[in-house]
This record gives C-alpha cells, structure tokens and sequence, in this order.
C-alpha cells in the first residue's frame, strides 16, 4: 500500500492533479496571477483561434486575476488593419484585459496612432516585458 502511494504521488504532482479533491480544483497560489500573452503573429488565424481566444476566457473565467495583452511586431499591423479583431480586443478590454503594444513595432509599421485609437497602450515594451519575466508572472506567445 505504502509503495503504491509513494507512486501516485509524483504521477499527481507532475499532472497537476495534486490539486484535485473530490474532483474539484483548488485555489493553488502562485507566485502571480498575473497572465502576460505576448502575441506576435500577424497570422489572423492565430490570432482569432488561439491567441485571444484563450486571452479572453482566461480572464472572464478568472483563470488568473489579471491578463495583459502584448501586441508586439506583425500582430500590431493586423490589429489595426482587421476591424474583427479590433473589436474582439474592444470586447476584451471591456472585460479587464490590459492591451499594450511596442511603440518601436508600431512606428515601423506606421500603425501607433490606429492603435492608440483603438485605445491600446502603445509604449516601449522592453522594460515592462523585462518586468514581467522578473516579477515572475506567467508568460505565453503566439
């Protein structure tokens, strides 16, 4: 008996089901709640399919307390090019989604001022991105 509970120990920890009881998740806290998406692509697909997709149901399903968006290089231009996803991010923001964007990106695609339009935080990224890795929040890319 003892053996095979010092088996399904580290089977648990390492699926994340240690934090499963009667079949409901716990609170586990974390060093953040803090979820960064830095996203990317100027692939729309992506865009709409995965990367705000999960953006915003993490955030109104309180998956983490807080997201913020990094619109960061070929995503900028799509953004502010694609009225679908400004106002899928328009949706996001009003639900608590924070949406910066890399104003060095935006200048060279010659999007920050659509982008500031559509209410975006558009400022130098490598400092708060260099902060977020820091503070240890929870980073994810696309």
């Amino acid at each position: 008996m003892m053996k095979s509970i010092l088996l399904i120990i580290p089977l648990l920890l390492i699926t994340g089901m240690a934090n499963l009881v009667n079949g409901k998740q716990l609170k586990v806290d974390s060093p953040s709640d803090t979820l960064v998406i830095v996203w990317s692509s100027g692939d729309p697909d992506v865009a709409e399919k995965a990367c705000l997709m999960y953006a915003h149901a993490a955030k109104i399903n309180n998956w983490f307390k807080e997201v913020i968006l990094v619109v960061w290089g070929p995503s900028e231009k799509l953004l502010a090019e694609n009225e679908m996803l400004k106002e899928k991010v328009a949706r996001m923001q009003k639900d608590g989604i924070i949406v910066q964007a890399c104003v060095a990106c935006a200048n060279m695609y010659g999007v920050a001022n659509e982008l500031k339009v559509c209410e975006v935080d558009v400022r130098g990224m490598g400092v708060p991105l260099t902060k977020y890795l820091k503070r240890g929040y929870k980073i994810i890319s696309y």
